[in-house]
């Protein structure tokens, strides 16, 4: 029996994947996640071969979720879903070790395909993404300025922008305060930033949140 655990901040996601996974007969889903952080207590506690996570969750966004679980040794394999067009986030997901990426307008079709690819230990990315990405990168038109931050700062960047203090922030992240605010102020420096409101409306412009 292979194991899955979902993790989305809304009831009827959660409800739509789980009804997905369970037309087959040998896969269970062991637990439901509500935010990021959780979803990484929930793996260490069920140990599911899978773990369906949002992109855009409170907390811990999917590709923290994905790099916790890596740097935990996990033999976890973690799907993204996202409702955004947005080859960046792939950039990120393949940085942080993510195997699996989906859009959530294709979960209907593809969910099963993309649970078996991961289960196989094959990666599994949703092809308009990947096409996005090789045009781009072939005709060198990536914009660089929003390649500037790791996924760390932008761990950091969206939980500043959820409106967590740098102390918070080192205890959702497991890091230190001073690490913490050494991400940060990278991130405005890179950014040409000087104030918490324009990192807050950056988040929101990269839909690291929700406005």
């Amino acid at each position: 029996m292979k194991r899955v655990l979902i993790a989305d901040d809304h009831e009827v996601v959660r409800s739509g994947l789980r009804a997905i996974v369970e037309t087959r007969s040998d896969w269970i889903v062991v637990g439901e996640a509500t935010n990021g952080e959780q979803a990484v207590a929930l793996a260490l506690e069920t140990r599911p071969d899978i773990v369906i996570v949002d992109y855009s969750m409170p907390l811990m966004n999917g590709l923290e979720v994905g790099r916790r679980l890596r740097s935990l040794r996990l033999r976890t394999e973690v799907l993204i879903l996202t409702m955004h067009e947005n080859e960046e986030l792939l950039t990120e997901a393949i940085l942080a070790g993510v195997r699996g990426f989906l859009f959530k307008s294709d979960a209907r079709k593809h969910l099963i395909s993309a649970i078996e690819a991961l289960l196989d230990r094959r990666p599994y990315f949703t092809s308009v993404l990947l096409e996005k990405l090789l045009h781009d990168y072939q005709l060198n038109k990536l914009n660089k300025s929003d390649m500037l931050l790791t996924s760390r700062e932008q761990s950091v960047v969206q939980l500043i922008a959820e409106g967590h203090t740098n102390r918070s922030i080192s205890t959702i992240l497991k890091l230190s305060v001073k690490t913490v605010e050494t991400h940060r102020a990278s991130a405005m420096r890179k950014l040409g930033m000087s104030s918490t409101a324009e990192l807050v409306r950056y988040a929101i412009r990269k839909k690291l949140v929700a406005p």
